[in-house]
């Protein structure tokens, strides 16, 4: 198969560095320069792609499309594409939910074959390796997987479902990137009463991460109406230090589904998480 031409919208710090990594087994790399930033621009040289003046041009020069912008942009991003008319594979790879995935697809079909895809890690440079998760068409979905073969940027394919990959994407974010948040308030707290080194050597006798103990759900559920009532105190502490107590508050008032599971020993994980899907 002949090499492609693949264009990237937009290169930010990821965006690019998986461009650079896609150029290893493609034509060119091409990158549309008009609007964007001398930040863009410098991170475009940096990682050697090839600026077009234009999006049409991009566009028109492009078998493959992949669209790594801020997440708010991505339909408009699309939006912008099908007004040109893309016939190529679409490479949705932006943090955003499986139904704007989904709406996005239907957007560009059926001119374009979309792939719905979602990155997890740090950007490949330096050694690191994300994993682009991928769904869609099969035809697609091989294509994109043989662009970043033997590069840094590792491959898995999900199913043939839009909307897988970026369930994944946004199922783990939204544990790692919260966790950071209560990692902040966490400390905040200790720090404002002098014990944040003592915090800090707690939980350093603990370093596996809570979401590979999934199992762990059911106990929550059963701990909850104990559980919930601290939290609450935990968020009176975080707005007496002058830190936000809402993610606290929110996760007290979800640990209130489970109150009705109080100390249920035979709870299971299905059960768990069918109650916490009931008002």
């Amino acid at each position: 198969m002949d090499q492609p031409t693949v264009g990237i919208l937009h290169p930010g710090s990821m965006g690019a560095a998986v461009a650079a990594c896609a150029a290893t087994n493609a034509a060119a790399v091409l990158w549309c320069a008009t609007g964007r930033s001398t930040a863009s621009v410098e991170r475009a040289a940096q990682f050697r792609l090839t600026p077009m003046a234009t999006l049409a041009e991009l566009l028109d020069r492009s078998d493959i499309v992949i669209s790594l912008c801020p997440p708010a942009a991505a339909e408009d991003l699309a939006r912008d594409v099908v007004g040109n008319r893309f016939a190529g594979v679409y490479v949705e790879a932006n943090a955003i939910n499986p139904e704007r995935t989904t709406r996005i697809a239907a957007l560009l079909e059926p001119d374009a074959t979309v792939v719905d895809g979602g990155v997890v890690g740090s950007p490949p440079v330096g050694g690191k390796t994300p994993t682009l998760y991928l769904s869609g068409p099969v035809d697609a979905t091989e294509r994109i997987s043989a662009l970043f073969e033997g590069t840094l940027v590792r491959t898995a394919v999900l199913g043939t479902e839009i909307g897988k990959a970026s369930a994944l994407k946004l199922a783990y974010a939204s544990f790692q990137k919260t966790s950071r948040v209560l990692v902040a308030l966490a400390v905040g707290i200790a720090r404002e009463h002098g014990v944040d080194q003592e915090l800090i050597e707690v939980a350093s006798k603990r370093t596996d991460s809570y979401l590979s103990e999934p199992q762990y759900v059911a106990k929550t559920a059963a701990r909850a109406w104990r559980w919930g009532p601290e939290l609450e105190e935990a968020a009176d502490a975080l707005e007496a230090a002058g830190l936000p107590p809402e993610m606290l508050r929110a996760a007290a008032s979800t640990l209130a589904r489970w109150d009705e599971a109080k100390d249920d020993g035979e709870l299971t994980l299905t059960d768990a998480l069918d109650r916490l899907a009931q008002p």
